[in-house]
């Protein structure tokens, strides 16, 4: 199959710096702007995380200014210098500082070392790929850490915070799909439908976790998934059962963690960090794998919502402001 040679100008999203202020903007550049890496993508998918939304609304995510933000990608290799991938490879990209620190995925092309790529599992595209995204790998992330950590779906409630977002709502779907029985914590109240239907079997107002304050309070969750962080993550601390595990993926309700050693030392939970930007290699390739086996197209289809490149600067506010459900992919040729 021979490859098109590569074009001499693409367009992006770049963040600019004007004056005081940080904006967003679409722009032609020659390949030559692209960062310095052996692997030439022609990206044909992104999607909308969190992160993407400060970097794109100027909330200071970006290490430095001009940068292309998306903190994730999906495409086709052109070109690799090291040899280890080949042209025509379908490829995604997560993670490894792309849209933080370097360009990122809301290109038409991108370039990128070749070990931090994961090659599309067999039987997936890449709209697939980017409705999973940095949230589902993150999610996948979570599930398998709480396995590690011996959590087992016959023992007990394991909650997930932030339900309704892009991590909560796969966390959910892939608990379900493991046997898991599923507490939705949400601050979205029209949400409840929904958040079953992905597998929850019941859901909790947003309120309920911060309104625990005492350093130990009823045991309740077997595992929990935050992406929440804040007096959240604190209360469902102190309500995780003995021997029980929470993962911590997530800042969307702050930064901060007020609490004891207490259930660390009179129940020995295990509080599990996520790290999805330098997961190493292997792991990420475990976690696409069984995202691929785990949460095929066909239960994402009514998760997911894509909309062209063109409209992210419209999304961005939306999702900082939590009104953004499910995953967003980003066709970065529309």
């Amino acid at each position: 199959m021979s490859m098109p040679t590569p074009p001499d100008t693409y367009r992006a999203l770049r963040v600019t710096q004007d004056g005081e202020r940080r904006r967003a903007e679409l722009q032609t550049l020659p390949l030559s702007a692209l960062p310095d890496g052996d692997v030439l993508i022609a990206v044909s998918y992104s999607s909308l995380n969190y992160k993407d939304g400060l970097a794109v609304t100027g909330q200071g995510i970006l290490r430095s200014v001009p940068m292309t933000p998306g903190i994730d990608l999906a495409g086709t290799v052109l070109e690799d210098r090291s040899g280890i991938h080949a042209p025509g490879d379908a490829v995604i990209l997560t993670g490894w500082g792309i849209g933080e620190r370097q360009d990122g995925g809301y290109a038409t092309h991108a370039r990128a070392e070749a070990g931090w790529l994961v090659r599309q599992p067999a039987g997936t595209d890449a709209v697939w790929a980017m409705s999973v995204g940095t949230a589902g790998f993150t999610a996948m992330l979570a599930v398998m850490a709480l396995e590690d950590a011996g959590v087992r779906p016959g023992d007990g409630e394991v909650l997930v915070t932030g339900a309704a977002g892009g991590v909560g709502s796969t966390a959910i779907a892939l608990l379900s799909a493991a046997g898991f029985t599923v507490t939705a914590s949400t601050g979205r109240s029209g949400e409840e439908a929904y958040l079953r239907e992905l597998g929850a079997s019941t859901i909790i107002p947003r309120e309920e976790l911060p309104a625990m304050k005492r350093p130990l309070e009823k045991e309740r969750w077997s595992g929990v998934v935050d992406s929440v962080g804040g007096e959240t993550l604190a209360g469902a601390y102190a309500s995780t059962r003995t021997h029980g595990a929470l993962v911590v993926c997530g800042i969307a309700g702050g930064t901060g963690l007020n609490t004891t050693v207490f259930p660390l030392i009179l129940r020995g939970v295990s509080l599990l960090g996520i790290d999805s930007v330098t997961c190493p290699q292997p792991r990420r390739e475990a976690a696409w794998a069984r995202l691929a086996r785990d949460l095929p197209a066909s239960r994402l289809a009514s998760v997911t919502r894509t909309h062209g490149l063109s409209e992210v600067t419209a999304l961005a506010p939306q999702i900082l402001a939590g009104q953004v459900r499910g995953r967003t992919v980003i066709d970065v040729n529309g």
